[in-house]
């Protein structure tokens, strides 16, 4: 996809991550944390997800991995067929540069072909530019997440 970043014009490309090559993405996951777990527990609970409904995608600029994200594909009794862009990680330089917008409209077209009628994402509270981000792309804030660690 191409994007003008900073008037000069900047290729990316969204190209799926396979199961064997799942350590590409361990460290945009700690990155995600302000405490990660422990490398053994994220590369075990990755490779669990890669046997469910979920597909992993890096975000390359020429050959270079700049970023991550995964998505999940389920149906929702109050979405329908649903896609969930999960995880998300683009690095600092390359932020605020078109390659959030161009991602999520990868996003939306990857999950229209795969019959989606909604795309959700969850957002930390305390995240607001990412607020302001999703907001100016048409998303709405439908509710709370919460999570409770047994």
């Amino acid at each position: 996809m191409t994007i003008l970043a900073e008037n000069r014009i900047m290729e990316v490309a969204f190209n799926k991550i396979l199961k064997e090559d799942f350590a590409e993405v361990l460290p945009y996951l700690k990155k995600l944390h302000s405490k990660p777990p422990a490398e053994y527990i994220l590369k075990q609970r990755l490779l669990e997800m890669f046997d469910q409904n979920y597909e992993c995608f890096g975000i390359y600029q020429k050959d270079r991995l700049i970023g991550v994200f995964g998505l999940w594909f389920m149906t929702r009794h109050y979405a329908g067929r649903c896609c969930k862009a999960d995880h998300i990680y683009i690095e600092d330089k390359f932020q605020r540069k078109g390659v959030g917008k161009a991602l999520f409209r990868f996003v939306h077209e990857y999950a229209e072909s795969k019959g989606c009628e909604t795309v959700e994402l969850n957002s930390y509270v305390e995240n607001f530019s990412s607020h302001k981000f999703y907001m100016n792309l048409g998303y709405i804030i439908r509710g709370y997440h919460f999570l409770k660690k047994l």
